[in-house]
């Protein structure tokens, strides 16, 4: 997660589906070790035990976070554990630290004898992670982390994650607003890298589904007004916002310009339940995109024999899936030492590298399919609760879940559809 607003899943009882929202901070790094642990060969060197570490590194407001990973983890290691574990052996959970920062959770697993780590959920937060757990030959694997630099993040091959960055949501963004029947769309996005990288991959994408892009506008948070003027003079079919913490602010200035309504397409930043927070009906017909989905009715459940008080599944698919992956790749090398896994993540997700077949094997669905799978051959393609993963040389998925809002009267969102994209 890039961290700015946060619209994680609360856990359904019901058809009702909420957000809640918090603010973050923004910031991409680069460290790690020299090579490419994602496609080395390498030689057994584990200790026959896999130990998974889980950085838990919400506080305050995004505090609830941690809860729905925590179960997800737990959930995870015990239908590995179900299925055999690893080489006969129970996968284990190593004890969390979420009052240490980051880096001092990476420290502790390091010492712990951790060979992988789930997690963090700050996009800010992997490369302090990254710069511990990479000498240490430790692959992380983050369940959330979207902001786009962390693609080029210099760790050694030792980073993936199981969310989508920022910007593969630019041709979902621009499909929603074809299929919404515009043949014309402006962008207006809050300046910074989010926006700036976000509202290109909305321009592109929209030229090449033929929709005329009229010119973007940029605006500071709070200080929308000339940027929504600008945008309203254009007469777009539709508006795509790309924004966070300016999001309310420049969605008033925009319905005061006559922009409203189904007009409005809002990034995953500006997703939010505005109620009262905006003029009546200033959100009728908008729609929203956030990346994921809910886990599946049968996961939730998992989740909550695990934990009885959870309250919200955030995250929750991204990091069982980050688990399962980690088993699978152990289990595919016969060895739970970290280079092992790292070597075979690619491959056992079905991704276009690491040693599998030039076309993806077909998906299996959960560890103990899975591992059947490879008792047949070496190439299998996981596809779990997150739904299609396929790490490319980067560690980056290349096929990404989206769930979309559509807003009423009362100008908050409900669940409405689903679209994946991939590159």
């Amino acid at each position: 997660m890039s961290r700015s607003a946060i619209h994680p899943f609360p856990l359904r009882a019901g058809a009702a589906l909420a957000a809640v929202l918090g603010t973050v901070l923004v910031a991409t790094g680069c460290s790690g070790a020299g090579g490419n642990a994602r496609v080395e060969t390498v030689e057994a060197s584990g200790d026959g035990v896999l130990r998974v570490g889980l950085i838990l590194d919400n506080s305050g407001d995004a505090a609830f976070l941690n809860a729905p990973q925590l179960a997800a983890a737990k959930a995870a290691i015990q239908d590995i554990n179900a299925a055999g574990g690893h080489k006969g052996r129970p996968v284990e959970l190593l004890p969390v630290h979420p009052e240490e920062d980051a880096a001092g959770q990476a420290k502790d697993l390091v010492a712990a004898k951790a060979d992988v780590v789930i997690g963090p959920t700050d996009s800010s937060h992997a490369a302090p992670a990254v710069d511990v757990l990479s000498p240490a030959r430790v692959p992380l694997i983050s369940p959330a982390n979207t902001a786009a630099g962390l693609s080029g993040m210099a760790s050694g091959g030792y980073y993936f994650r199981t969310a989508a960055a920022d910007v593969a949501q630019g041709p979902v963004l621009a499909k929603l607003a074809k299929d919404g029947g515009a043949s014309t769309i402006s962008v207006l996005y809050q300046e910074g890298p989010y926006g700036k990288d976000l509202s290109a991959a909305v321009a592109d994408a929209a030229k090449k589904s033929g929709l005329t892009v009229l010119p973007a506008a940029s605006f500071k948070p709070g200080d929308a007004v000339n940027a929504a003027r600008s945008t309203a003079k254009a007469q777009p079919d539709a508006v795509v916002l790309v924004a966070r913490e300016g999001a309310q602010a420049a969605l008033a200035q925009l319905n005061n310009a006559g922009l409203a309504g189904s007009r409005l397409i809002l990034s995953d930043g500006a997703f939010a339940r505005y109620g009262s927070g905006l003029p009546p009906r200033a959100l009728e017909g908008a729609r929203a995109l956030v990346p994921g989905q809910l886990p599946s009715a049968a996961l939730q459940g998992k989740l909550l024999k695990v934990d009885p008080s959870l309250k919200d599944v955030s995250y929750a698919a991204e990091t069982y899936d980050a688990v399962t992956l980690a088993a699978l790749a152990a289990a595919r090398a016969q060895d739970d030492a970290g280079r092992s896994i790292a070597a075979n993540l690619i491959a056992v997700s079905g991704g276009p590298a690491g040693g599998g077949a030039a076309e993806p094997a077909a998906p299996c669905t959960g560890y103990k399919e899975c591992l059947g799978g490879l008792a047949a051959g070496p190439d299998i393609n996981y596809d779990g609760e997150s739904g299609p993963v396929a790490f490319d040389p980067n560690g980056d998925i290349t096929s990404a879940a989206f769930s979309v809002f559509s807003y009423g009267a009362d100008n908050n969102p409900g669940l409405t559809g689903r679209e994946v994209a991939g590159r």
